[in-house]
């Protein structure tokens, strides 16, 4: 879960549609936890087998966001052992 800072445009669906174009199955998830007059607090999830977590960061910069913090990770080795 990434803490992200975005201006009012793109707007939230937008913004989750940039990120989800990074990788052929990332599944983006946004919400909304502050809003003030020119910015919104996000929290966006991204899910995938593999997360280019570089690729992800320039979008979120294309589009004039920041990323403040990562909130939340979850991974899961999926490698067999011979």
């Amino acid at each position: 879960m990434l803490d992200i800072l975005k201006p009012h445009q793109p707007n939230a669906l937008e913004f989750c549609q940039v990120l989800a174009l990074v990788g052929e199955d990332y599944h983006v998830t946004l919400t909304v936890i502050e809003m003030d007059e020119e910015t919104a607090t996000t929290e966006v999830v991204i899910e995938a087998k593999n997360i280019d977590f570089d690729a992800i960061c320039a979008a979120i910069t294309s589009v004039s966001g920041s990323v403040h913090s990562i909130d939340f990770v979850e991974v899961q080795n999926d490698t067999q052992q011979k």
